[in-house]
């Protein structure tokens, strides 16, 4: 896919004729219009993204067209949200770019809230979607570790390795410190794959093992190490390779 064009970058939106900011306006009015009449059910994901831009774009900018270029962009509206926010600034820029940072911001703490007040292993579904929203859009491949107290709930998501675009440095005797200071009863492990293939590698296996070995000596469980590529989450445990 060709590389779309930054769109907001400095001077480029005031630059822009009336020609193309008012049919602009007039397409995100018919968006809202549509959207009072009918509901979120009645909007795709672009024409999600693009009121929300009206909302983060200085006046005049055309949201529309910065939506578009979001989307193009990153590949869909799940990668927009949880993008780097130098990356979305290049698009639309920072201030734009900080007000999308805060809304993925508050999404994750929408979907941390159940991991903390729930059983974890007795929802899956709901910590891979977490998972999802927190690493599937990172370009660079990092290593988190969830920490859950004796009834297995988070008590705190931490990032314990950041690497390249295919390996992110994990250390057991970090992870087993780590968990120790927390008073942790078990640990559940996560990395992503900007690649966008799930399947485990050789080596996320022998390390999950050095984990799970590490941790085993000093009674702190591992029920399960997830991997994040874009929309696909799998599980090591699943898969019967833990």
């Amino acid at each position: 896919m060709a590389e779309q064009a930054d769109l907001f970058a400095p001077g480029l939106a005031e630059a822009t004729s009336l020609s193309v900011i008012a049919p602009a306006a007039d397409a995100c009015a018919e968006l809202r219009s549509r959207f009072a009449a009918h509901g979120l059910s009645a909007l795709d994901e672009g024409d999600t993204l693009a009121l929300i831009l009206t909302r983060c774009l200085r006046p005049g900018a055309n949201a529309v067209c910065a939506a578009d270029a979001l989307m193009g962009r990153f590949g869909g509206a799940a990668r927009v949200f949880g993008a780097p926010e130098p990356e979305l600034a290049r698009v639309i820029g920072r201030d734009a770019a900080r007000e999308l940072t805060l809304l993925h911001g508050l999404l994750l703490r929408l979907l941390e809230h159940p991991l903390r007040q729930r059983t974890q292993l007795g929802s899956h579904e709901a910590v891979k979607t977490y998972l999802r929203a927190r690493l599937g859009a990172l370009p660079r491949e990092v290593f988190h570790v969830l920490f859950l107290d004796k009834r297995h709930q988070l008590i705190a998501d931490e990032r314990l390795g950041v690497g390249t675009v295919d390996h992110a440095p994990v250390y057991p005797r970090e992870v087993a410190r780590r968990a120790l200071e927390l008073s942790a009863s078990a640990v559940l492990l996560a990395h992503n794959h900007p690649s966008g293939d799930p399947a485990p590698s050789r080596a996320d296996i022998e390390m999950t093992k050095l984990v799970v070995e590490a941790l085993r000596v000093l009674g702190i469980a591992v029920p399960d190490h997830f991997i994040v590529a874009g929309d696909q989450v799998a599980s090591l445990r699943t898969q019967g390779l833990m």
